[in-house]
């Protein structure tokens, strides 16, 4: 079943209209340095919800960083920052283990194009510690996409047939930054090398999009956080990272990873902060993980287990997992530690 689109957008401007201090053109004020971590009102639970909503959905007004604070939806465009340079590996194909991580995670796959996944925490219970390499609260939040074969960025490599395309919407709590990497898996061989600007990973290549500085946050404060992105065909890839009250967001062109043309899978969790590292967390801690998915249905998505395609872990043990569809299609499971 088809949602119209002129519904969805005329909610979605109801809820900006709200927050925005004017109804002209978007204020786009420049922000010399870092962005800010605003301190907002203390808002009403429904009130919120639908602020991040509205945000997580909305265009930034062009290419850059930005920054919004509740109750604005206006975004205020800041000074980007350089992504870490360290690759979040893909998934190795090995598989077998029994936590959460390098393949054995769920997917929210679609059966038509995805153009918008958030993912959130819901529920967190009995969380008090993580730790990654013995170090507090250092982890990664990634959105991922699946694996897409026949991406037009393959074009030029060794053998096209062979290579796909990837694409992570990451948060680096080590490094405060908010930022996408794209992956070229197996596009070099023979005289083929990566494509200027790209790193070399074995056969791959990767790099990063410009980053919005995001603060360091406690992990005791996870149901605070989601993470969305947006893909727009011959426009922008939109990541917005939001902690509360206040949301950071990235862009990036479609056409470096051509997201817009094959994005049907999206894997989310909190895992370690890139490398194939782990994300450690305290006996007796339980995360709820939701994924709301946009792709002009409201059909039923497929939780599809042992399809994440990222290479980095959590110590966690994967629950059921649980579809619905509706005017917002989702996922959601559990993940958990005995005690």
């Amino acid at each position: 079943m088809k949602v119209s689109y002129k519904l969805v957008l005329a909610g979605v401007a109801v809820v900006l209209a709200a927050g925005c201090s004017n109804s002209g053109a978007p204020n786009v004020p420049q922000v010399a340095g870092s962005a800010a971590h605003f301190q907002g009102p203390n808002p009403n639970i429904a009130r919120l919800q639908s602020w991040r909503a509205a945000v997580a959905h909305a265009p930034t007004p062009g290419t850059g960083c930005y920054t919004a604070a509740y109750p604005r939806t206006t975004w205020i465009k800041v000074a980007c920052v350089a992504a870490p340079n360290r690759p979040y590996i893909p998934r190795s194909g090995v598989g077998g283990s029994l936590t959460v991580g390098d393949g054995n995670d769920y997917a929210a796959v679609t059966s038509t194009l995805t153009s918008n996944a958030v993912g959130s925490f819901p529920r967190v219970k009995h969380l008090t510690s993580e730790t990654d390499d013995g170090s507090p609260n250092v982890y990664s939040i990634q959105l991922n996409s699946n694996f897409m074969s026949g991406d037009q960025a393959c074009a030029g490599a060794d053998n096209p047939s062979e290579c796909l395309g990837w694409l992570q919407f990451v948060y680096s709590s080590s490094s405060e930054a908010a930022f996408m990497q794209y992956w070229l898996i197996h596009y070099t061989g023979g005289s083929v090398r990566c494509p200027a600007g790209w790193n070399s990973y074995s056969t791959d290549c990767y790099k990063n999009s410009a980053a919005v500085f995001v603060p360091q946050e406690v992990v005791t404060q996870l149901r605070q956080m989601n993470l969305s992105g947006n893909a727009v065909n011959g426009g922008l890839d939109t990541l917005v990272y939001m902690d509360g009250t206040n949301a950071y967001s990235t862009t990036g062109q479609d056409s470096v990873m051509y997201l817009s043309d094959g994005w049907t899978g999206s894997e989310f969790n909190i895992i370690g902060d890139g490398g194939g590292s782990q994300a450690d967390f305290n006996a007796g801690a339980a995360l709820f993980v939701e994924i709301d998915l946009t792709d002009g249905t409201t059909d039923v998505p497929t939780c599809q287990p042992h399809d994440g395609t990222t290479g980095e872990t959590n110590n966690l043990n994967l629950k059921k997992c649980k579809a619905t569809g509706g005017t917002v299609p989702q996922v959601r499971f559990r993940e958990s530690l005995k005690k």
